[in-house]
């Protein structure tokens, strides 16, 4: 019997070099968007105990450790999903004036690696902390198996994904991740 699978649409923008210097969005939720990392109260997020959203926000800002051309630029952590802007930034200039390229074969890290590499470190300390009583347990998964990622153009643009990340928590009842 040959059974042949349907092919998964990319959501990537098609021919798009996803290592290349610019800015950003990102947005990874968890899995069925189960409320994990805390609740929203008034328009702040109120964590759980043993703040399951700080060790996100740790691993956040370790990619910066991780990947020397990234830089976190802004992020809100919500109760099922968390949202940040990555500056990438590769300072590997040649004396022309051309990038040169780290490792021989990219100007910088990949994308997917970057947003991969948060997934699986969060995910191994959350089943740490569920392990050690520490955190809810989730179905499954801690994350959704993908990301939605939007390539920031202009300063218009930057300047509206900001305010959309600084007001994420008091629009939170409207959001499309809302779930109780």
């Amino acid at each position: 019997m040959d059974i042949t699978l349907p092919k998964r649409k990319s959501i990537r923008l098609k021919d798009y070099d996803y290592t290349q210097n610019g800015y950003y969005f990102i947005t990874i939720c968890t899995h069925h968007r189960q409320c994990l990392f805390g609740q929203i109260v008034g328009a702040t997020l109120r964590g759980r105990p043993n703040h399951p959203d700080k060790m996100v926000a740790k691993w956040l800002f370790k990619l910066e450790d991780k990947f020397p051309d990234v830089k976190i630029d802004d992020y809100i952590i919500m109760p099922n999903h968390v949202h940040f802007i990555i500056k990438k930034i590769n300072d590997h200039i040649s004396d022309t004036g051309g990038h040169i390229p780290k490792t021989g074969d990219h100007m910088g890290s990949p994308l997917r690696d970057i947003v991969g590499w948060f997934k699986t470190m969060t995910t191994n300390e959350y089943i740490n902390g569920v392990k050690n009583n520490k955190y809810p347990p989730f179905h499954k998964k801690l994350w959704q198996r993908n990301y939605y990622e939007h390539i920031i153009r202009n300063e218009q643009d930057y300047i509206q994904i900001t305010e959309y990340i600084q007001n994420n928590p008091l629009t939170w009842e409207k959001d499309d991740e809302y779930h109780i």
